[in-house]
């Protein structure tokens, strides 16, 4: 499914994700409206390099985020982590570096 962005009147842009054609005009969350925001769908990256790359699945839970942040300043590695808790991969190397300090073994990639 595709993602959406949104923005409010005070600027602040959320993504949210709704079926291909599903997605609203605008969404309400915490009493907050947001109005689609057709721009910043299309000025997060190049099409082609699929980098940064933000990973839920490596990701922890949005109270345990600064915890990541400090391991990661512990062993040396410069990695952005969303407020959310998902670490922020900017390349393959990158990537595998952090996983790697963290005893995490992906399956399914191609190193």
């Amino acid at each position: 499914m595709p993602i959406y962005c949104y923005t409010s009147e005070t600027g602040e842009t959320i993504e949210e994700i709704f079926p291909m054609g599903g997605a609203p005009e605008a969404v309400t969350l915490q009493a907050q409206v947001y109005e689609r925001d057709f721009a910043a769908e299309r000025s997060s990256r190049p099409a082609n390099s699929g980098w940064p790359m933000t990973c839920y699945a490596s990701g922890v839970q949005a109270g345990q985020a600064g915890e990541l942040r400090e391991f990661f300043k512990e062993k040396g590695i410069r990695c952005e982590v969303t407020k959310g808790g998902d670490p922020v991969y900017t390349s393959k190397a990158h990537r595998t570096k952090c996983l790697r300090a963290r005893n995490f073994h992906d399956r399914n990639s191609f190193d």
